[in-house]
Formats: structure tokens, C-alpha cells, sequence
């Protein structure tokens, strides 16, 4: 990771990667939302309201996948001072706030007809609540260092402790009794019990949040950059 140490090295390999990350993860979504909101079969026990796993799945991966990211760019920063560390931490902090509020919004809406409730004070739906809250302080954090001058030290050190809850959401349908229905895929194991109609569709969807989830991260480091190009330009001045 060093080697991207430089902004300008990073930008030459950000600028033309960005659009290409977007535009097929884009239509990856396309094709994937298409099959599994109109080709894939129903559940033979939620119906139709199964087909909303095709986002909240996805949603539910980026906002633990995207708070992994910013707790390892956190070390970086604090461990070897990274230059980019801090700048793909925060641009990392929005995208995964708003997939971990849609997960909590799709959950809500796949729950009512499934459990016959909107919000229940389960285990895996608490604590995934618990890391949105976590997003938004971080971001709360972060500008008010940044106000203050500061290098984002104190933000990183929060980014590192916040990933304390990504195991306890992982485990929490095993180690606790929750409404919540347990693992249906172990990649680790290799195993999956759902069926391959609405496996393949619905990696397929993951695959394409996570290109444009990418994009959008590129596309805030490169503002980020952009900025602090100017800011400094104008020290100077």
C-alpha cells in the first residue's frame, strides 16, 4: 500500500479506475435486480417480499465491509502516518453510513411482513444500529478535528475502536437466540442454503454495490485531493 503513498501515483491509477468501477458496477445492478426481482422464484415461505434481499444483503456487507476499511486505513494512519490514510477513512465514512441505513430501512420493510413487525430489539438489528450511529460519529468527529487543525489521530483511534462491533454483528445470529434468521452463506466453509436461482442474482447484486461502492470512495478521495490542492495553493498565496 505504500507505493500509492504519493496522491499524484494514486490519482494517475483513481482517475481512469473510477469511471470504469462505476458504470460496471452500475449495470451489474441492473442485470442482477432484473433477475432477482423478476426471473428468480418467490420463497416458498416469505413470497414475494424474499426479492428485497437482493439490496438488503448487499447493504448489510458494505456497511460492515466499509467500516473494516476505514478501521485498516485508521491503523495505517496511526501505525506508518500513510499520507492517504485519513482521506479514504473519511471518504469511506459516507458511503458506508447511507448502505448500513438502507440495510436498516430494507430490514425494516422485509421484517413487517416476515415477523410481523417493523423493529424488534434483536441482537443483529441493534447492533447493526449501533454502527450506523457509530458512521455518524465518526463523520461528527472528524470535522470537528479537522476544525480544530488536528491530524485525525483522535478519529482514527475511534475508527479503530468501532470495529470492535463488526464481530459481535457477524456472530450475533449465533451466540445470542434472535429473531433474525441465522447464516445463509459461509464462504469460509464454502456452503450456501440458498437455492442457486437466488444465489447467483444475488451475489451478482453484491458484487455490483461493492464496484460502485468503490467508485464512490475513488471519487471522494479525488475531491478530498482536489481540495487540499487548492487549500494549499492558497496558504501560499
Amino acid at each position: 500500500m505504500h507505493i500509492f503513498a504519493n496522491p499524484a501515483r494514486f490519482l494517475k491509477i483513481a482517475r481512469p479506475l473510477t469511471p470504469w468501477l462505476g458504470w460496471s458496477g452500475g449495470l451489474l445492478i441492473v442485470a442482477a435486480l432484473a433477475v432477482g426481482l423478476f426471473a428468480s422464484p418467490a420463497d416458498y415461505l416469505q413470497g414475494e417480499s424474499v426479492r428485497i434481499l437482493y439490496v438488503h444483503v448487499p447493504a448489510a456487507w458494505l456497511g460492515m465491509g466499509g467500516w473494516t476499511g476505514l478501521a485498516i486505513a485508521s491503523f495505517m494512519q496511526l501505525v506508518w502516518r500513510h499520507p492517504l490514510a485519513a482521506v479514504a477513512a473519511r471518504a469511506i465514512a459516507v458511503p458506508g453510513a447511507a448502505f448500513t441505513a438502507i440495510c436498516l430501512i430494507t430490514g425494516a420493510l422485509w421484517g413487517k411482513p416476515t415477523w410481523g413487525t417493523y423493529w424488534q430489539w434483536d441482537a443483529r438489528l441493534t447492533s447493526m444500529l449501533i454502527l450506523l450511529f457509530l458512521y455518524i460519529a465518526f463523520i461528527a468527529l472528524d470535522d470537528a478535528e479537522r476544525e480544530r487543525g488536528g491530524e485525525g489521530r483522535i478519529t482514527a483511534i475511534f475508527g479503530l475502536v468501532g470495529a470492535v462491533n463488526i464481530p459481535i454483528i457477524h456472530y450475533s445470529v449465533e451466540y445470542w437466540n434472535t429473531l433474525h434468521q441465522g447464516q445463509s452463506i459461509s464462504f469460509l466453509r464454502g456452503s450456501s442454503s440458498i437455492d442457486a436461482s437466488m444465489l447467483w442474482p444475488l451475489l451478482a447484486s453484491a458484487l455490483g454495490f461493492t464496484l460502485l461502492f468503490g467508485a464512490v470512495v475513488l471519487m471522494r478521495m479525488r475531491a478530498a485531493l482536489a481540495r487540499q490542492k487548492v487549500e494549499a495553493r492558497l496558504r501560499r498565496m
